[in-house]
């Protein structure tokens, strides 16, 4: 007689035909945990199951490995294979295509959450046209001869540049005295003695201390001009 399917032995003989894979005790208890049944339980019902012929077992060492009898299910032939894959390529097919829209789909959403708002929108057209307002107003003082900068401020600027520029002049001058004295009898060669150490010269990295003086000086004759 067939166990009762709320019964131990019939979850347990239900599971193993829907799995019709090799399974051990512990991965039927694993699996079977939402149905509270302890291990010693789902062990007994397999061990009974097996022991009637519902299930096929073989033991390997200790372990007994468990499976649904084969002759239960109905094994298509070749032409029926043949049939099966003839359907799973177009379902695949249908399921490729499905994924496409969906991606598809997908892509146009984001691209609409992208977009701004209307409000948003009005927001930023606000912001710029008081932006271009400021640089309009800015351009007609300009157009108008309005100093924007003050003689004090453009004093103290020139200030910190020629103080800034005679700084680098003097420790110029300091570094070329130090490195003319190191290197005056150096027996290996001074540029890759340099590389070594990591040091740069202005002109390894494109600047002249001389521009920057006859800006300077420029400043100096057009300020004496006006």
């Amino acid at each position: 007689m067939a166990p009762k399917s709320d019964s131990a032995e019939g979850i347990v003989l239900n599971f193993v035909n829907e799995q019709n894979r090799p399974l051990n005790s512990q991965n039927v208890a694993d699996a079977l945990q939402k149905f509270n049944l302890k291990k010693a339980a789902i062990q007994k019902a397999l061990d009974t199951l097996a022991d009637s012929g519902r299930i096929s077992f073989k033991e390997y060492g200790k372990q007994k490995i468990y499976v649904a009898r084969q002759d239960q299910f109905d094994i298509p032939n070749s032409e029926e294979l043949n049939q099966m894959k003839e359907q799973n390529a177009k379902l695949q097919e249908k399921l490729d295509e499905q994924k496409r829209e969906i991606n598809e789909v997908e892509g146009e959403i984001k691209a609409l959450q992208s977009n701004l708002t209307l409000e948003q929108i009005r927001t930023k057209e606000a912001d710029l046209r008081k932006k271009v307002e400021e640089m309009e107003e800015t351009l007609t003082k300009l157009r108008g001869g309005v100093t924007l900068v003050s003689p004090e401020e453009r004093k103290a600027v020139e200030g910190i540049y020629v103080d800034t520029v005679s700084q680098w002049r003097r420790r110029k001058r300091m570094f070329r005295d130090v490195w003319d004295a190191i290197t005056e009898n150096l027996p290996k060669d001074i540029k890759e003695f340099k590389e070594e150490l990591g040091i740069e010269y202005d002109e390894d990295l494109g600047v002249s201390l001389q521009s920057f003086c006859d800006l300077m000086q420029r400043g100096k004759k057009r300020t004496r001009g006006q």
